[in-house]
């Protein structure tokens, strides 16, 4: 017996398969009913996400440009040590080779986590920007950084680092003092004090 006489052999209870009614797709269904569905999705996405930082709309930073930010209310010295670079940072996040949008969420869940350990001085390693041969060198996202550190609220000043800690490629963040630590500070300085009380 061939291969072929075998093979009929076989297939000799196998019964055709009845051939289903097309369905017509109306207008709006299809392609532009999953490209309005995944719009519909990456809107509802966006808005169950907590970070605010933006991921579009920043115009890139010369490698060279110094970071430099304060908010009202903090000391000149302070500022001036911070720049300097007197306080140690107490932890470190490296940005790179990180997407724009990785990075947004490496960020702010860095400095959310640090503040809410009650750390103080931070360092931030972005990079001083793309090398390419055909074009001039940029800090996408050192433009990032310098905007989204000014739209979070524990951040009080930040300022590019000294060469030892990367120049222009990083920068020192102050992050302001967490609840925990306010309360800790109070309690510590009332010790041993009576509470004044009007009488």
């Amino acid at each position: 017996m061939s291969d072929d006489d075998e093979f009929l052999q076989e297939m000799a209870d196998v019964k055709p398969m009845m051939p289903q009614q097309r369905v017509r797709l109306q207008k709006g269904q299809g392609r532009d009913a999953a490209l309005g569905l995944r719009r519909e999705a990456a809107v509802q996405h966006r808005a169950g996400d907590s970070n605010p930082l933006t991921d579009e709309g920043v115009t890139p930073l010369d490698p060279w440009y110094v970071l430099d930010f304060k908010r009202p209310g903090i000391q000149n010295g302070v500022f001036r040590k911070l720049k300097q670079g007197r306080y140690d940072p107490e932890a470190r996040l490296d940005l790179h080779r990180m997407s724009v949008k990785r990075a947004r969420s490496e960020i702010f869940d860095f400095v959310r986590e640090c503040h809410q350990l009650g750390l103080r001085s931070v360092l931030i390693v972005h990079g001083k920007g793309e090398r390419s041969a055909d074009r001039e060198a940029v800090g996408i996202l050192k433009g990032f950084v310098n905007r989204w550190l000014q739209d979070l609220e524990p951040v009080q000043a930040f300022h590019s680092a000294q060469p030892a800690h990367g120049g222009t490629g990083a920068v020192y963040v102050l992050l302001a003092k967490s609840e925990e630590k306010k309360r800790e500070n109070r309690e510590r300085f009332m010790r041993g004090r009576v509470p004044y009380e009007q009488g």
